[in-house]
């Protein structure tokens, strides 16, 4: 079983959009944030399938919101 950073977002129009940046190109929306998880981790395993084991592990240190 592996392990992926997922970034989630909200969208202007209300949908939840999750993102893996370790998986170029992997990401989906949803209405819910419970169909966001089981939507990516489909996502997930469709770009296993394609990528393999050739993808670049992320260390996300954290989220930083900076005042300008």
């Amino acid at each position: 079983m592996r392990e992926f950073t997922v970034i989630i977002q909200r969208d202007e129009d209300g949908y939840y959009v999750a993102e893996v940046p370790e998986l170029k190109g992997c990401h989906t929306q949803a209405r819910s944030l419970d169909e966001l998880i089981e939507r990516i981790k489909e996502a997930i395993q469709l770009c296993l399938e394609v990528y393999g084991d050739e993808y670049q592990e992320l260390n996300l240190v954290g989220v930083q919101k900076v005042l300008v």
